[in-house]
């Protein structure tokens, strides 16, 4: 990583050997295993990554009431509270809710499952992918083209296992309820990941998450959960998942004692109660305004902004995507490269959604950048 005060020298080209071969410096941005914080360099100002900047007062004053409890381990108690929050935030039970260190481990847990043969809707978040992958599961990759959804998916039939993102990181498309639940078989289990579900909005009735199954959830479908996306809380690793009994004895069998830690637990109880709903709704109010004004701007900028948003990023399609990302970041913005993402490519960058004077300046920035270029022709 640069360090930033190189962005003021100049452009700086960094190549790394590669199989005995010196790579090209962009060779990074295809790594399967890439995600947005590489993209967040100290002293850019942050498009990349979609977390909300810091946790709300609210949520720092539950953790710090713990900090004197963390030289004991995590209670009974404490788990059960932040189950019975989980569950009631979204009409479950108990009994159908999985704590999870961090939602990427709602993934890993899916080899519990024992799938023959998963079915990853790509482009989609990529972690699904590679940790089924280590896990010796047969994998193939459902690619949906442009604008990328789901009616007509080719997923192969014998598909035991279907993990789709919704909305889609990073085309930040949301699919129908009745688009996922058509995508049942006999025998399969669908996942969707709703990390960013929470964020999304009906933008006619303005109803929250318009689009989850985490309140319908049939015996057959896995919802995988985040909080640390919405309250700024990427650094503490909580989420959940939500599933039929069943399928939670599965998927938690021979699992280690204290999964969570005290504040993780702390964290999910008081960001799924009354407290953290009103603040997660009031979110998605605003980031539904910033994230029309952005897409506004792009427009009025002639910068094409690849699907209709609904999460908090939005995907734009550029020439020459990757010397766009490096001449943003010599202005001082980092964004988030597509080239990694299964069925896009590095004409793609994912903006995230922030408020209206950063994103004003960014996208001025990308503006230059077009003009410098096409003046040079």
């Amino acid at each position: 990583m640069v360090h930033p005060s190189a962005w003021h020298a100049g452009p700086r080209r960094v190549s790394v050997m590669c199989s005995g071969r010196l790579a090209p410096p962009d060779a990074g941005l295809f790594a399967p295993d890439r995600h947005g914080d590489r993209d967040a360099a100290p002293g850019l100002i942050d498009f990349a990554v979609n977390v909300q900047p810091g946790p709300p007062p609210f949520v720092m004053r539950a953790l710090r009431d713990r900090i004197g409890d963390l030289a004991a381990y995590p209670t009974l108690d404490d788990e059960q509270r932040a189950r019975r929050a989980v569950a009631a935030a979204h009409g479950r039970v108990a009994e159908e809710v999985l704590l999870l260190d961090g939602a990427a481990e709602g993934f890993e847990v899916l080899a519990r499952l024992a799938p023959r043969h998963a079915a990853l809707v790509a482009p989609s978040f990529t972690e699904p992918e590679r940790v089924l992958r280590e896990a010796g599961v047969r994998c193939s990759p459902v690619v949906l083209g442009a604008p990328w959804r789901l009616a007509g998916a080719a997923v192969p039939e014998d598909a035991d296992l279907v993990v789709v993102g919704n909305p889609t990181n990073p085309t930040s498309v949301l699919h129908s309820r009745e688009e996922i639940l058509a995508l049942r078989r006999p025998g399969r289990i669908v996942v969707v990941d709703e990390a960013f579900a929470d964020l999304t909005r009906d933008p006619a009735t303005g109803t929250r998450e318009p689009q989850s199954l985490a309140a319908e959830l049939p015996e057959d479908v896995v919802v995988i959960r985040s909080i640390t996306k919405t309250f700024g809380l990427a650094g503490l690793r909580a989420g959940y998942l939500l599933a039929a009994p069943e399928v939670i004895g599965r998927l938690s069998a021979g699992r280690r004692h204290w999964p969570l830690g005290t504040l993780a637990l702390a964290a999910l109880a008081e960001c799924l109660g009354a407290e953290g709903e009103r603040y997660a709704a009031a979110l998605a109010e605003r980031i539904a305004d910033d994230r029309a004004r952005l897409t506004a701007l792009l427009d009025d900028a002639g910068i094409e902004v690849a699907a209709a948003a609904a999460a908090p990023y939005v995907l734009v399609r550029v020439p020459d995507g990757l010397a766009m990302k490096a001449a943003l970041a010599e202005r001082g913005f980092g964004v988030r490269s597509c080239a990694n993402f299964t069925g896009l490519g590095p004409e793609y960058l994912r903006l995230a959604v922030r408020s209206a004077d950063p994103a004003a300046r960014l996208v001025q920035a990308m503006q230059d950048v077009l003009d410098t270029r096409r003046s040079s022709t």
